[in-house]
């Protein structure tokens, strides 16, 4: 069965922040990044990757994308903040399949 991830993008400021699901990591990041990516992600310029999961089942990302996108904004920063402490974009640390 193909992977699926989910992931958190954020501004260069760190001030919005948006969940995402996807296949394909790498290429949906990149997406972002050149501006095709959703309106949303264009509108407020999101193209840091802050945080992504692997699932070894879409149905498990679209669960947990969706209990991530019920919860208080201070929860999403503090499970960010639990692996990716210094905020960095963690683009450069995948690959494409």
């Amino acid at each position: 069965m193909k992977r699926s991830y989910i992931y958190i993008l954020s501004n260069e400021r760190r001030a919005v922040l948006y969940i995402g699901v996807t296949a394909d990591l790498y290429k949906r990041v990149a997406e972002h990044k050149s501006g095709r990516g959703a309106n949303f992600t264009q509108k407020y310029n999101l193209k840091v990757l802050l945080y992504f999961e692997e699932f070894s089942s879409i149905d498990q990302a679209i669960a947990r994308e969706k209990q991530l996108k019920n919860w208080h904004r201070e929860w999403k920063w503090n499970l960010i903040k639990k692996l990716n402490s210094e905020l960095k974009d963690l683009f450069e640390d995948i690959t494409p399949h």
